[in-house]
Order: structure tokens, then sequence, then C-alpha cells
């Protein structure tokens, strides 16, 4: 039996959907679609251990050297052992890889977020996500939420602060690029321009060294440099969020990325099972709090 001629088109018309839909794979979805499910559950584009990465069967993930405790141990993000090389790992297993198949690249913070096609397939580097930044790259969904900390010398200028006007007058300090330097230039709004690092290394040795009254990090490093690092700094203490919604960590990728809507999945999963909350109190449970700057 011969199919009317509209029958054709419409049968044609169907055939293009699907493959524009099978093209699309992992677009963004609707809200009310977006939320994470079971491995491999994201679509065409995210199926488990088969999703576009930069080197098929294998998840390229960058992030600094060296890459500092709590978020790592011993500048080894492959060991599994620290929050944010636990989260990666996490995430890798969420999107269908083990860790035989995880390849760690090393870039520098400032250049994990600047415009141009990367060289991996997500970065993790405690990058604040930002409306600026999201105009050179995509952020996944947030899997840390995070404030910014005041550190000083015991008995120096900046140790007896208590709020945020008595640290305008002081020489303070953070890592070039970081949300630390926009607390500092944006609700600090001090009387000098204050001094910029490529590293939190060199930013540690300037507070030590007395070049600078006190420098600005996310708490959880706080805490772990006054109690490993500069064991004579103490925190002063941390800013309040700015806004109504929370400062907060995201993993990075290329912009327009198709893995994008599929590493959230991944977070948002994460988040909803409680496995963030666990890797937190696991790696992260000595930063509990400081007082609040005003």
């Amino acid at each position: 039996m011969h199919l009317a001629p509209r029958t054709v088109r419409r049968a044609a018309a169907a055939v293009t959907l699907a493959l524009l839909t099978t093209a699309v794979g992992c677009a963004p979805q609707p809200e009310a679609t977006s939320s994470a499910g079971p491995t491999g559950s994201a679509g065409a584009g995210c199926a488990t251990g088969k999703a576009a990465t930069k080197t098929p069967g294998k998840l390229t993930i960058a992030t600094d050297q060296p890459a500092y405790e709590p978020w790592f141990q011993n500048d080894d993000p492959a060991s599994g052992k620290g929050f944010e090389s636990a989260v990666a790992y996490a995430v890798a297993k969420r999107l269908g890889y083990g860790k035989d198949a995880v390849v760690w690249q090393r870039v520098p913070f400032n250049k994990a977020f600047a415009p141009g096609v990367k060289t991996f397939d997500f970065d993790i580097n405690q990058v604040s996500i930002s409306a600026e930044r999201k105009k050179a790259v995509d952020f996944s969904s947030g899997y840390y939420d995070v404030r910014q900390a005041v550190i000083a010398l015991k008995g120096g200028k900046a140790a007896k602060a208590t709020g945020i006007a008595d640290l305008r007058g002081l020489r303070l300090g953070a890592q070039v690029g970081s949300t630390s330097l926009d607390y500092i230039t944006d609700v600090v709004k001090p009387d000098r321009q204050p001094a910029v690092y490529a590293k939190n290394d060199q930013a540690k040795s300037a507070l030590r060294n007395g070049q600078v009254d006190a420098v600005v990090t996310d708490l959880p490093t706080a805490f772990y440099i006054t109690s490993a690092e500069v064991t004579n700094a103490k925190i002063v203490g941390q800013f309040e969020n700015r806004g109504s919604a929370p400062e907060q960590f995201g993993l990075v990728l290329d912009k327009g990325s198709a893995l994008t809507p599929c590493v959230s999945r991944a977070v948002d999963a994460l988040r909803k099972d409680g496995t963030l909350a666990r890797l937190d109190q696991r790696w992260l449970s000595d930063a509990v709090g400081a007082p609040v700057l005003k």
C-alpha cells in the first residue's frame, strides 16, 4: 500500500527530529527535568563512560600546582585524598569513569577560567562561580558553599580587627584573579591598593615576612594555613556572603561544553544523596567557624 504524500512528509519530519535530538545529546534541559539521576541517565551525550571528552574513554581533570590542602593532600591530585580530589573522583564515577580513566593536568588558577579553548574536560581548583567568569567559561552546579576569611599574624595590626572598617587602613593581600581579592577591593575598600600574588604560597610568605598586615583566603584554606603552615597567625574573622545566594565553588568547563549539563547533573546527584556533605565532614570538618566581620 502506498503512503499519501502528507504521511510521507510527517514520517520524514519525525526521522529528522530524532536525528537532531541525538545530535544535541546533552543540551541543557528545562528546570523541571534537569535533576540528576543514576549514572548515565542524563541523555545520549552523557552516556556512561562515553561522554564527549577531550580523549575518548578518558576524563581529563585539571587543577593548580601546587594543589593546596585541605583540598588535596601532598600536592597529589590523583590520590583521591583531600576534599576536591575526592569530589573529582565522585563526579568521574557518576559520569561512568573509574579512577584509572581519570587523567590529571596542571593548569594555573587564573588560566583555568580565562577565555580560550581548554585542554581539560573540567577544572577543580576552588574557583568561585561568578557572572563575570561565566562570560568566558561554563560552570557546573556549585559543589561547595564558601566564605572568605582574613588571616593575620598574632600581635600584628590586623589581629585585633573586629569589623571591616578596622581593615581599611591596613596592607592587605590575596591571590590574583581570586574572589578573595574581590572581597578586599569591593567589600573592604582599603585605603591603599592590595598586594596581589600569583600563588597563595607567595601571599603566605608576604604575611610571614611582615610585607602585608593580613591576607584573605577561603575559610577552609585559612584554617589550614593557621594550623599547619603559619602557626603564629590567626583567623581574624570571615566575611558575610554578598547577596542572597552563597558564594559557591564550581567545576570549570569550556564555554558551551556539551559536558556542562552532564557534570552539573553529577554534582546535583552527589549533593542530593549526601556524598558532598560526607566528603565535607571528612576533609573540611575543622573549618567550622570564625567571627563574622561586619
